[in-house]
C-alpha cells in the first residue's frame, strides 16, 4: 500500500467502474456529434478574472469554492470550476465566431474542481460533458440542446430524470424584476452574507437551499410576472418545440441555477433517486457572457451534464449498461515456441479489431486458464509444441467448454468470423 492517498473529496477512477464512466461519456457525446458539435479541449486552469467576471463575483463558486494559485511570475490562476467560460474564451481567442457561419457548436469533456464539503454526488474533483452553441439567439437552438440532453439520458436507459424549465428574462425586463425582488428580500430576516447578496445579485437568494430561507421566500415576486413580450414569446416557443419533440418538463419559476451569466432560458435535469444532490445536469442561455469577458456581443446557450451523478442515477435505477468486452480472445501458450507463435497471433488479432490478451509471466496451464476465465474472454487459444508441429492450435469456447483444433494459418480469420 502507498504512503499516499487521493486528496480529500477526490477519487480514483479504476476498472471495472471506469468502463461505465467511459460508456456514459460516449452516450452523452454521441447525440452532440450527430448534431454537428465539434470537440474542444481547454486548459485545466485559467486566469482568475475569467471566472470572477463570467461566473460572477457573488457566486459561491467564486467566493468560496475556487482553487486558486499564484504562479512564479505572480499571475493569479484558478483550476476551472466550470466549462462554459473557458470554452467561450477559447472560441473568442481563436476567432471561431468570424471563421464561418453561426452558431459555433462545440462540445467538451473533462474534470472540474470546486472546494466543497464532500458528500455522495458532490466531490471536489468531478467530471462533466458539456455543449455550447455560440453566436445565435434562436429558441430552436435552446430546444435543440435540451432535446439532445434528454435523448442522451434516454439512451442510457434512465427513466427517472425530470426536466425543470424557467426563463430569467433579459436586460430589458430583468432590471424591474430585480428591483421588485430586492424590495421584497430586504424585508426578510436573513444573515449578513445573504443580505449582502441582495445588493449584488438578488436572484441568487432564490437559489438558497436552506429551509429557513426557503420558508421566507413564499410570496416572493416571480420573474414570469415581469417578462417583457419578447421574452414571453421566446420562452413559449422553446416550450412548444420541447412539447412537439416529446420532451416533458415542469415549469419552475424559482429555478435560477448557481451562475450569474444566465439569461432567458434556464433549465435543470434532476433525478429524485439521488437525495439532496439531485441535479444531474443543467444549463441555459447566456447572451451577455461574451461581453463580460471582453468579447463582442455573442448570444449563446449551453449545458453541462454531470458524469458522476449520472453514474449514481444508473445505480439508483439498477441500470447496467452493455459494456464492450475487455477481452474476447485469451492466448495460452505451452512452451517457449508456442509463446512466440501465440504472441504474434495476439498482435494479429488486435490489428484485426479484436480484443485479445496473453498469458504473461510463463504461468502454468491451470493458472493461465483461470486468468482466461477472469478476463471475460469468449475464446481461449491454446497451443503447445505438438500442436504447432501439426500446424494447428486448440480453440476453446469458454462458455460451452467445447474445444476443437483449427489450423494456425486459419485461426485469425475464424475468430474474426465468430466474433465479428
Amino acid at each position: 500500500m502507498s504512503t499516499f492517498s487521493a486528496p480529500k473529496g477526490t477519487y480514483d477512477l479504476l476498472p471495472p467502474d471506469s468502463a461505465t464512466v467511459l460508456a456514459v461519456r460516449e452516450a452523452l457525446a454521441a447525440p452532440l456529434r450527430r448534431a454537428g458539435y465539434g470537440y474542444v479541449e481547454t486548459p485545466g486552469f485559467e486566469h482568475v478574472e475569467l471566472f470572477s467576471r463570467g461566473v460572477g463575483e457573488s457566486t459561491d463558486i467564486v467566493t468560496k469554492e475556487m482553487y486558486t494559485l499564484t504562479t512564479k511570475g505572480g499571475s493569479q490562476l484558478a483550476l476551472r470550476p466550470e466549462g462554459t467560460a473557458s470554452v467561450l474564451r477559447a472560441a473568442l481567442q481563436a476567432n471561431l465566431h468570424r471563421a464561418g457561419g453561426l452558431p459555433v457548436k462545440l462540445w467538451y469533456s473533462g474534470s472540474y474542481y470546486r472546494y466543497e464539503r464532500p458528500q455522495a454526488g458532490r466531490y471536489r474533483h468531478f467530471s462533466q460533458v458539456g455543449a455550447e452553441a455560440l453566436g445565435t439567439e434562436d429558441p430552436a437552438l435552446d430546444a435543440e440542446l435540451i432535446i439532445l440532453a434528454a435523448d442522451a439520458y434516454r439512451s442510457l436507459g434512465l427513466g427517472g430524470v425530470r426536466l425543470l424549465l424557467n426563463s430569467l428574462g433579459d436586460r430589458e425586463c430583468r432590471p424591474a424584476y430585480r428591483a421588485s425582488l430586492q424590495e421584497f428580500l430586504r424585508g426578510l430576516d436573513l444573515d449578513e452574507e445573504t443580505r449582502a447578496r441582495i445588493e449584488i445579485n438578488p436572484l441568487r437568494v432564490l437559489d438558497d437551499k436552506r429551509q429557513d430561507v426557503q420558508r421566507q421566500l413564499v410570496g416572493a415576486p416571480m420573474m414570469r410576472d415581469h417578462l417583457c413580450e419578447a421574452c414571453k414569446e421566446y420562452h413559449e416557443r422553446v416550450r412548444e418545440l420541447l412539447t412537439a419533440a416529446g420532451v416533458a418538463f415542469t415549469d419552475d419559476e424559482r429555478l435560477v441555477r448557481g451562475l450569474d451569466y444566465y439569461t432567458r432560458t434556464t433549465f435543470e435535469f434532476v433525478h429524485d433517486g439521488l437525495g439532496a444532490q439531485s441535479a444531474v445536469g443543467g444549463g441555459g442561455r447566456y447572451d451577455g457572457l461574451s461581453e463580460m469577458i471582453g468579447g463582442p456581443p455573442l448570444p449563446s446557450v449551453g449545458w453541462a451534464l454531470g458524469v458522476d451523478r449520472i453514474v449514481l442515477a444508473l445505480r439508483a435505477e439498477g441500470v447496467e449498461l452493455p459494456l464492450p468486452a475487455n477481452t474476447q480472445v485469451f492466448a495460452v501458450p505451452l512452451g517457449e515456441e508456442a509463446r512466440s507463435e501465440l504472441f504474434a497471433l495476439v498482435t494479429e488479432l488486435r490489428r484485426s479489431g479484436l480484443a485479445a490478451d496473453f498469458a504473461y509471466g510463463g504461468r502454468g496451464v491451470k493458472a493461465a486458464m483461470k486468468a482466461a476465465n477472469r478476463s471475460g474472454a469468449r475464446f481461449a487459444v491454446v497451443a503447445g509444441e505438438r500442436d504447432l508441429a501439426e500446424g494447428v492450435v486448440q480453440l476453446k469456447d469458454l462458455e460451452s467448454g467445447d474445444q476443437e483444433p483449427v489450423t494456425r494459418d486459419g485461426i485469425a480469420a475464424e475468430l474474426v468470423r465468430r466474433l465479428g
